[in-house]
């Protein structure tokens, strides 16, 4: 969990952030991550699934964090890269 004592440089950046942006949806506790308008889709194509997994991948590339989405610590990017990052991850195949 980001509020633990994980040494992350943005921890608190991205926790005020959350925190700002629940606080005029009554829905909301404490921290809102996701945007309005999102909903839950059911996935039942693994074409669909490598979609949205490739989209999660490419997120840290895109806003210019990473060049390559398994150089991001976070990601399980790297796992299907076939290295091993830090976070446990069942591949899907």
């Amino acid at each position: 969990m980001i509020k633990d004592n994980i040494q992350e440089s943005r921890r608190d950046w991205m926790l005020n952030r959350f925190e700002y942006a629940a606080r005029n949806d009554r829905k909301v506790k404490d921290y809102k991550l996701w945007q309005e308008g999102i909903d839950c889709q059911e996935i039942f194509l693994y074409d669909y699934l490598q979609q949205k997994l490739n989209y999660i991948h490419n997120n840290p590339v895109k806003e210019e964090f990473v060049n390559l989405p398994e150089e991001y610590k976070y990601s399980s990017a790297i796992d299907y890269a076939s290295g091993k990052g830090i976070l446990k991850v069942e591949e899907i195949k």
